[in-house]
């Protein structure tokens, strides 16, 4: 179960670190792009900004979803 797990949350960094990798990406080379407003005087900078943190939380809750047990579900996880 613990190869599982770390299978899946090295999965999931992975994913992130490309969204992120993307963020640094288009800052180091097309850093114009992110000047760019495509809501209402809302730059592409804050709204990627903002995205990673969501992903960052979204990736967190399944995370826990994904390694957590029917054992675990069903006794609290006090294990």
């Amino acid at each position: 179960m613990q190869t599982r797990n770390a299978r899946v949350g090295l999965l999931l960094f992975v994913i992130y670190l490309a969204f992120y990798s993307g963020f640094v990406l288009i800052n180091t080379f097309a850093p114009e792009q992110m000047e760019v407003q495509p809501i209402d005087g809302v730059n592409l900078a804050i709204l990627y900004g903002f995205g990673l943190i969501i992903a960052a939380f979204v990736l967190a809750m399944l995370y826990g979803f994904l390694c957590t047990t029917d054992g675990d579900k069903r006794s609290g996880g006090d294990q």
